[in-house]
């Protein structure tokens, strides 16, 4: 999906966010293991060493980390803005 219309999809979610859950969102980070597998695909995908299956889930770990930059961008604004 094109991260422009994904974006698009994002936004009435973002209005719903607190600022609690927008702070959360902001705090996310892979876990140890899912960090260091993604790490390791990453090193063998510029070696040009992934298997099919490799590559596979090489791109879930890309895309997943794609949403989750843009809920990270939406958390932030909510953070950013004024409290009513």
């Amino acid at each position: 999906m094109n991260t422009t219309v994904l974006d698009r999809f994002l936004r009435p979610l973002a209005a719903c966010l607190t600022p609690e859950v927008a702070q959360r969102i902001v705090s996310l980070q892979l876990d140890a293991q899912s960090q260091a597998r993604l790490d390791e695909l990453a090193a063998k995908a510029n070696e040009g060493q992934l298997t099919d299956d490799e590559r596979q889930e090489y791109e879930e770990f890309v895309e997943g980390i794609d949403l989750m930059g843009i809920l990270k961008a939406r958390a932030r604004t909510v953070l950013s803005q004024p409290l009513s």
